[in-house]
Protein backbone atom coordinates (compact mmCIF):
# COMPACT_ATOMS: atom_id res chain seq x y z
CA UNK A 1 0.00 0.00 0.00
CA UNK A 2 1.19 3.46 -1.11
CA UNK A 3 -0.15 7.15 -0.76
CA UNK A 4 0.11 9.79 -2.65
CA UNK A 5 -0.59 13.68 -1.62
CA UNK A 6 -1.43 15.92 -4.16
CA UNK A 7 -2.12 20.06 -3.58
CA UNK A 8 -4.83 20.44 -5.92
CA UNK A 9 -6.30 19.22 -9.20
CA UNK A 10 -3.90 19.91 -11.20
CA UNK A 11 -1.27 18.01 -9.37
CA UNK A 12 -3.29 15.18 -9.19
CA UNK A 13 -4.08 15.30 -12.84
CA UNK A 14 -0.29 16.18 -13.89
CA UNK A 15 0.40 12.69 -11.51
CA UNK A 16 -2.18 10.24 -13.14
CA UNK A 17 -0.99 11.49 -17.11
CA UNK A 18 2.30 10.02 -15.81
CA UNK A 19 0.81 6.99 -14.54
CA UNK A 20 -1.13 6.19 -17.47
CA UNK A 21 1.86 6.62 -19.68
CA UNK A 22 3.14 3.36 -17.46
CA UNK A 23 -0.46 1.85 -17.90
CA UNK A 24 -0.33 -2.15 -18.67
CA UNK A 25 -3.12 -3.69 -20.76
CA UNK A 26 -5.31 -5.97 -18.76
CA UNK A 27 -5.46 -3.84 -15.47
CA UNK A 28 -8.23 -3.73 -13.81
CA UNK A 29 -8.70 -0.70 -11.72
CA UNK A 30 -11.23 0.04 -8.97
CA UNK A 31 -11.54 3.92 -7.99
CA UNK A 32 -13.09 4.37 -4.65
CA UNK A 33 -14.17 7.40 -2.83
CA UNK A 34 -17.38 9.49 -1.99
CA UNK A 35 -18.78 11.97 -4.18
CA UNK A 36 -16.80 14.62 -5.55
CA UNK A 37 -13.09 13.13 -4.45
CA UNK A 38 -12.02 13.02 -7.73
CA UNK A 39 -12.24 9.67 -9.25
CA UNK A 40 -13.45 10.74 -13.07
CA UNK A 41 -10.55 13.33 -12.74
CA UNK A 42 -7.89 11.14 -11.52
CA UNK A 43 -9.42 9.07 -15.06
CA UNK A 44 -9.14 11.94 -16.85
CA UNK A 45 -5.53 12.39 -16.34
CA UNK A 46 -4.33 8.44 -17.13
CA UNK A 47 -6.20 9.42 -20.47
CA UNK A 48 -4.08 12.32 -21.09
CA UNK A 49 -1.17 10.25 -20.44
CA UNK A 50 -2.71 7.72 -23.08
CA UNK A 51 -2.84 10.36 -25.45
CA UNK A 52 -6.12 11.34 -25.23
CA UNK A 53 -6.78 15.08 -25.62
CA UNK A 54 -10.80 15.20 -25.52
CA UNK A 55 -12.89 15.59 -23.02
CA UNK A 56 -13.88 13.07 -20.32
CA UNK A 57 -17.06 12.80 -19.16
CA UNK A 58 -18.51 10.24 -16.37
CA UNK A 59 -20.73 7.56 -17.64
CA UNK A 60 -23.03 7.96 -14.58
CA UNK A 61 -26.04 7.58 -16.92
CA UNK A 62 -24.31 5.10 -19.79
CA UNK A 63 -22.50 3.29 -17.45
CA UNK A 64 -19.36 2.92 -19.62
CA UNK A 65 -17.62 5.24 -21.91
CA UNK A 66 -15.23 3.42 -24.31
CA UNK A 67 -12.05 4.94 -25.80
CA UNK A 68 -11.00 2.27 -27.91
CA UNK A 69 -8.91 4.13 -30.03
CA UNK A 70 -6.28 4.38 -27.61
CA UNK A 71 -3.52 2.19 -27.14
CA UNK A 72 -4.14 0.15 -24.39
CA UNK A 73 -8.02 0.47 -24.96
CA UNK A 74 -9.60 1.90 -21.87
CA UNK A 75 -12.91 1.34 -20.40
CA UNK A 76 -14.67 3.93 -17.95
CA UNK A 77 -17.32 2.44 -15.61
CA UNK A 78 -19.22 4.39 -13.42
CA UNK A 79 -21.25 2.25 -11.70
CA UNK A 80 -22.95 5.04 -8.91
CA UNK A 81 -26.71 4.55 -10.57
CA UNK A 82 -26.38 0.91 -10.67
CA UNK A 83 -29.42 -0.68 -8.86
CA UNK A 84 -28.49 -4.35 -9.29
CA UNK A 85 -25.35 -6.28 -9.79
CA UNK A 86 -27.06 -8.18 -12.60
CA UNK A 87 -27.65 -5.49 -14.50
CA UNK A 88 -23.71 -5.35 -15.55
CA UNK A 89 -24.64 -9.07 -17.07
CA UNK A 90 -27.41 -6.71 -19.85
CA UNK A 91 -24.84 -4.33 -20.15
CA UNK A 92 -22.65 -7.40 -21.35
CA UNK A 93 -19.75 -6.73 -18.82
CA UNK A 94 -17.88 -9.89 -19.94
CA UNK A 95 -16.97 -8.27 -23.05
CA UNK A 96 -15.30 -5.23 -21.95
CA UNK A 97 -13.64 -7.08 -19.10
CA UNK A 98 -11.57 -9.80 -21.76
CA UNK A 99 -8.24 -9.28 -20.57
CA UNK A 100 -6.92 -7.00 -22.93
CA UNK A 101 -8.29 -3.71 -22.40
CA UNK A 102 -7.74 -1.75 -18.94
CA UNK A 103 -11.14 -1.38 -16.71
CA UNK A 104 -11.50 1.63 -14.42
CA UNK A 105 -14.34 1.37 -12.33
CA UNK A 106 -15.78 3.69 -10.20
CA UNK A 107 -18.47 2.72 -7.57
CA UNK A 108 -16.85 -1.11 -7.44
CA UNK A 109 -18.96 -2.13 -4.60
CA UNK A 110 -22.15 -1.79 -6.89
CA UNK A 111 -21.00 -4.22 -9.11
CA UNK A 112 -19.96 -6.90 -6.47
CA UNK A 113 -20.42 -10.67 -7.49
CA UNK A 114 -20.06 -9.93 -10.88
CA UNK A 115 -16.73 -7.85 -11.18
CA UNK A 116 -13.72 -9.44 -11.45
CA UNK A 117 -10.99 -8.88 -8.72
CA UNK A 118 -9.20 -5.67 -9.04
CA UNK A 119 -5.51 -5.56 -9.81
CA UNK A 120 -5.16 -2.40 -7.95
CA UNK A 121 -7.97 -0.19 -5.50
CA UNK A 122 -7.00 3.17 -5.52
CA UNK A 123 -9.13 5.19 -2.86
CA UNK A 124 -8.93 9.44 -2.66
CA UNK A 125 -10.23 10.93 0.31
CA UNK A 126 -9.30 14.57 1.62
CA UNK A 127 -6.05 15.52 2.55
CA UNK A 128 -5.18 19.43 3.73
CA UNK A 129 -6.65 21.24 0.56
CA UNK A 130 -6.26 18.52 -1.58
CA UNK A 131 -6.26 14.85 -1.75
CA UNK A 132 -4.51 11.76 -1.12
CA UNK A 133 -4.57 8.99 -3.14
CA UNK A 134 -3.96 5.51 -1.51
CA UNK A 135 -2.74 2.44 -4.29
CA UNK A 136 -3.02 -1.42 -2.92
CA UNK A 137 -2.04 -3.50 -5.67
CA UNK A 138 -3.20 -6.76 -5.54
CA UNK A 139 -1.65 -8.64 -8.39
CA UNK A 140 1.54 -8.99 -9.89
CA UNK A 141 0.83 -6.89 -12.89
CA UNK A 142 -0.59 -4.13 -10.32
CA UNK A 143 2.36 -4.12 -8.13
CA UNK A 144 4.94 -3.62 -10.96
CA UNK A 145 2.94 -0.66 -12.20
CA UNK A 146 2.79 0.61 -8.05
CA UNK A 147 6.66 -0.12 -8.32
CA UNK A 148 6.81 2.15 -11.45
CA UNK A 149 4.45 5.15 -10.12
CA UNK A 150 6.70 4.92 -6.62
CA UNK A 151 9.94 6.32 -9.02
CA UNK A 152 8.10 8.70 -10.38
Amino acid sequence: MTDFYFADESAMLVFAARAGEKLPAGLTIYLHGTLGMGKTTFTRGLLQGLGHSGKVKSPTYTLVEAYDFLSPVLYHFDLYRLADPEELEYLGIRDYLDGKAVSVIEWPEKGAGILPAADLDLTLSPWQQGRCLQIVANTPAGKTWLAQLEQQ
